[in-house]
């Protein structure tokens, strides 16, 4: 980045405006580790009232928040960012129809939940490794469409997994 962005921590950040930085710096990262954390720890929790549950409405929580901040930042740099601003919003799309599933019992609403909360996560992996792979050590060595497409590769098994075979998937168990 030509003189225009700033190095914090070995990352570049392409801008050097006051606005932009306090928001990638204060709001915008510390969201995203939350919502990878409070993401994996929801998925990894016994599926039932209590840690999952709070687990995942703090995911929720702060993937809203990261989602607006993601809008904020992508309206001031649109030309530039608008493909993370869609990513967001679709990250944000897939965990509200997964939560509502589950909240409004929807019919198969255990596979509709798990597919929605994952594809979550994934597209924000996506996000993620589309906005920071180039900087990152072994993804730089990487051509760009697989910032996109590893996290597919990974992911989407993982989701066919537990749709098809999870416990709480079995018909008795909905």
């Amino acid at each position: 980045m030509s003189g225009t962005g700033t190095t914090v921590l070995g990352l570049e950040i392409p801008s050097s405006d006051p606005v932009f930085l306090s928001v990638v710096l204060v709001v915008h990262i510390p969201l995203g580790l939350a919502c990878l954390a409070f993401g994996a720890m929801a998925m990894l929790s016994p599926k039932r009232r209590g840690r999952h549950s709070r687990f995942g409405a703090v995911y929720f929580g702060c993937l809203l928040a990261l989602v607006a901040s993601a809008t904020f930042l992508s309206v001031l740099r649109w030309h530039e960012n608008y493909h993370l601003f869609i990513l967001g919003a679709a990250s944000f799309g897939c965990a509200w129809f997964g939560r509502t599933a589950l909240r409004q019992r929807w019919r198969s609403w255990v596979r509709l939940h798990i597919a929605g909360m994952g594809m979550s996560y994934i597209l924000i992996l996506i996000a993620f490794y589309v906005d920071n792979g180039r900087q990152l050590p072994l993804w730089r060595d990487l051509p760009p469409f697989m910032y996109w497409l590893i996290p597919l590769i990974l992911g989407l098994p993982l989701i066919a997994r537990s749709v098809l075979w999870h416990p709480l998937t079995h018909p008795r168990a909905t």
